[in-house]
């Protein structure tokens, strides 16, 4: 025990006596690929995690916020919708909270200057969304999201916000199989039928959001949603909720179900809320860039191979002269695997900071304007702390196999150079 001791602080004093007096250069260089390695283990698969999580972010941030209720499948509506909003309201972990009320329309633009009836109309079908607009706002921010005119105001009758994939120029891209209308801006008519029932609307202002449930609905005032839809009763059909960080979302579901209204309405966290196929695209992406950052690993490991073999040759016979004086092929080898993990923690620092100090918060305040999301980078602690730990170990291998490779050849040869 005391002979592996001794060696190990033999080889401790060799490897900082090397790194000591290595070249500074190359040094730098081995470091910075060791940091670029690290980054791309981290960065790729983050960005393309991060495509995912950037709308689901927004989809609770605009949409579901932490826990939203939705009408049971073969209903209607929420049942005794009045109980649950007030519940809500009263509720002191609740921040806030917004109130929709949903139905199946068709929206018109060109019937005033349509005379030809066997041209086909400027239509297009979508779900029509009452809303208290203060509410709406003050929940969803969704005013920020209006790149044409304004959004609606509380008091006022008569006018529509209309989602931005409603629209034939924000659309196209969709293909001629999309229904849109065309040539429709703030200040136009539309005509827009429910359920036999018509009425006209100026259009206030275009809503362009990356959450479809946003960009694909027509806003109108509750009480001009009650008169059109002809409703009997305020019975909502969808009830959002944002709660205070003293909650969790699945505590405040649980409150939810506690009182009750499990029967009358479908109570989801927003990660619930979330298609499941959206949840199996992003495990998809993990997978692709976990598997392109371990090509990196492989880069980086070949590297640090090339650099301790290379070394290693170089001093082939001062590592003979160390073994014919004594020094036990052990301490030669922790020598030169203390080089390698050098290496490995100070290029993983180095990303560390550069990660968590520069990328993260760049990608936060500005996120990549992907068509579908805004994308971040996502970079979990424990994960990283993996990839840290993976990448010190595969700088260890290929460290200690060119080193092993050296010190195993004949003493007498090594000093000769033979």
């Amino acid at each position: 025990m005391s002979t592996v001791k001794q060696s190990i602080k033999v080889g401790l004093f060799l490897g900082i006596r090397q790194l000591r007096r290595a070249n500074r250069s190359t040094t730098i260089l081995i470091i910075s690929i060791m940091t670029f390695t690290f980054l791309n283990l981290v960065v790729v698969s983050g960005i393309l995690v991060g495509l995912i999580v950037g709308g689901n972010i927004a989809n609770r941030n605009q949409y579901t916020g932490d826990v939203i209720a939705t009408t049971l499948s073969g209903n209607t509506a929420i049942d005794h919708s009045q109980n649950f909003i007030s519940t809500v309201a009263h509720d002191p972990e609740v921040t806030k909270y917004t109130v929709r009320y949903l139905v199946g329309s068709n929206i018109e633009a060109n019937y005033k200057t349509r005379s030809d009836f066997s041209t086909k109309a400027n239509t297009v079908g979508g779900q029509l969304t009452g809303v208290n607009p203060t509410q709406e706002d003050e929940f969803s921010t969704i005013s920020k999201y209006v790149v044409e005119g304004t959004f609606l105001e509380q008091g006022q009758s008569g006018y529509i916000v209309l989602g931005s994939n409603l629209l034939d120029r924000y659309s196209s891209s969709f293909g001629d199989g999309f229904d849109s209308l065309k040539n429709v801006y703030p200040g136009d008519t539309v005509k827009v039928t429910v359920k036999g029932n018509t009425r006209e609307f100026i259009v206030k202002g275009i809503v362009k959001s990356k959450v479809g449930e946003v960009s694909l609905r027509a806003f109108i005032s509750m009480s001009d949603f009650v008169q059109l839809a002809e409703r009997t009763t305020l019975d909502a059909n969808e009830i959002a909720v944002h709660h205070s960080a003293l909650v969790t979302d699945d505590q405040m579901k649980q409150r939810l179900l506690n009182d009750g209204f499990g029967d009358s309405a479908k109570i989801q966290t927003a990660d619930e809320a979330i298609p499941d196929f959206l949840t199996q695209i992003k495990t998809a992406f993990s997978v692709l860039g976990t598997l392109i950052g371990a090509i990196g690993i492989v880069v980086g490991s070949i590297t640090i191979f090339i650099v301790v073999f290379i070394n290693a040759v170089t001093r082939r016979k001062f590592i003979g002269i160390l073994k014919g004086i004594g020094v036990s092929p052990l301490a030669i080898e922790v020598s030169y695997l203390l080089q390698s993990l050098f290496y490995g923690v100070a290029g993983s620092l180095l990303g560390t900071f550069i990660l968590y100090g520069l990328l993260v918060p760049a990608f936060n305040a500005h996120p990549i304007d992907f068509p579908f999301s805004d994308g971040i980078l996502v970079a979990e602690v424990p994960a990283t702390l993996l990839r840290i730990l993976i990448l010190l170990i595969v700088t260890l291998i290929a460290g200690f196999i060119p080193a092993r490779m050296i010190i195993k050849k004949n003493t007498l040869d090594s000093i000769l150079g033979r």
